[in-house]
C-alpha cells in the first residue's frame, strides 16, 4: 500500500505492508533510529513520538493508518542546534542514564508540557505513567520535567 506522511518535516512516501508498524517505518524506511523500539505492546513507551502533535506509542499504529499525518520524532526538537527545552532538563538535571527510554520519555514529557504547562511532582509523577525507565529511580527525571518547565515559562514570558 503506497502511504505518504510528513516526519519532522519532510514528506516521506513508501510502499508498505499493511501490517508495518509506523515504529519500523520510522527506522528502518526513513533511517531515523531515535525512536527507540522496546517492548512492542505499549508498555515501555520508549517508541512514543508526536502524531499531528500528540503524543502517540509508534509501536501500536499501523503505518497505514499514519498516511497524510504529521510526525515529530525526538530527532525533530531542536531548532537550530539548540536543544528543546526538556531535552536541555535531562541534560542539565540528569534525567538519562542508560539513555534507552529517554527519547521516549522526553517526548511524553513534551505531550505533558503541552497539557499541563506547569504540573506538579504529582502530576508529573502521573503524566510519565506509561514510559518506563529501569535505571534512574524517577526523581531525576520529575526534576527535568520541572526544569523544563520553569524554562519554558521563562521563554513565554520573554516572548510576552
Amino acid at each position: 500500500m503506497n502511504i505518504s506522511l510528513s516526519i519532522n518535516g519532510i514528506k516521506h512516501e513508501a510502499d508498505v505492508e499493511p501490517r508495518l508498524l509506523l515504529v519500523h517505518f520510522i527506522r528502518d524506511l526513513v533511517g531515523l533510529t531515535g525512536t527507540h523500539i522496546g517492548c512492542e505492546t505499549s508498555i515501555c513507551g520508549a517508541c512514543t513520538v508526536f502524531l499531528d502533535g500528540k503524543p502517540v506509542k509508534s509501536c501500536t499504529i499501523l503505518a497505514v493508518q499514519a498516511d497524510g499525518t504529521e510526525i515529530t520524532t525526538i530527532e525533530g526538537l531542536a531548532k537550530n542546534g539548540q536543544f528543546h527545552p526538556v531535552q536541555e532538563g535531562f541534560w542539565e538535571c540528569h534525567g538519562l542514564q542508560c539513555g534507552f527510554c529517554t527519547t521516549g520519555m522526553i517526548m511524553a514529557v513534551c505531550g505533558l508540557l503541552q497539557e499541563n504547562p506547569q504540573p506538579t511532582e504529582e502530576q508529573i509523577r502521573h503524566g510519565l505513567e506509561g514510559n518506563l525507565c529501569r535505571c534512574t529511580g524517577y526523581q531525576h527525571i520529575v526534576d527535568s520535567v520541572q526544569y523544563a518547565a520553569n524554562k519554558l515559562k521563562t521563554q513565554s514570558a520573554k516572548a510576552d
